[in-house]
């Protein structure tokens, strides 16, 4: 999706878009998605889910997600510092890692496997990392990263068209389970 967002720019918009090539930002997204899902999927979601509908909490957990980026929002992507784009860089990038979440959050949904979340998540960031056009002003980088939010929520809108409402609700929580036990 990253790249597919900072082709189009490139072709649409400038070439300043054009995706980078830096292959070892992948190992940046290792440590970031293997142990931040044992908190976020393995232990937060599911407890949400308790008191939430799936997708409520997915975008719960997604704003949490963002916030959680706060102490470093400034010297996230390539035009750091941001200065006076701060406020809408956080926007945009929190906007975009909503979105991922609910989309790591169906995917937990319909598999149970806190191991998929996490490679999800090594690719997403690892995306980031390696495509990022390394030269943008801090208003280019809100503007792509503005795009790409939208273009994951566009992928979130076709989850929900094609599966329904349901397309976050496979994953029974312990409460639903023991509930239709009982009865």
């Amino acid at each position: 999706m990253v790249l597919t967002a900072l082709l189009c720019l490139k072709s649409l918009v400038s070439p300043v878009y054009t995706p980078n090539r830096f292959l070892v930002g992948l190992a940046f997204g290792v440590p970031a998605g293997f142990f931040e899902e044992i908190g976020w999927m393995g232990f937060a979601f599911p407890k949400m889910r308790l008191k939430l509908p799936a997708l409520g909490a997915a975008v719960l957990l997604g704003i949490f997600w963002g916030i959680w980026h706060l102490p470093v929002i400034d010297y996230l992507g390539t035009a750091t510092p941001h200065g006076a784009y701060w406020l809408p860089f956080f926007l945009s990038f929190t906007a975009a890692m909503t979105a991922m979440r609910v989309l790591i959050a169906w995917l937990y949904s319909n598999t149970r496997s806190v191991l998929l979340c996490q490679l999800m998540h090594v690719f997403s960031t690892g995306s980031l990392v390696i495509f990022s056009p390394p030269r943008v002003s801090a208003a280019q980088e809100v503007f792509w990263y503005a795009v790409y939010a939208a273009a994951l929520w566009i992928a979130v809108a076709f989850l929900a068209l094609v599966y329904g409402a349901k397309a976050w609700s496979p994953y029974k929580t312990s409460r639903s389970v023991g509930d239709s036990a009982g009865s």
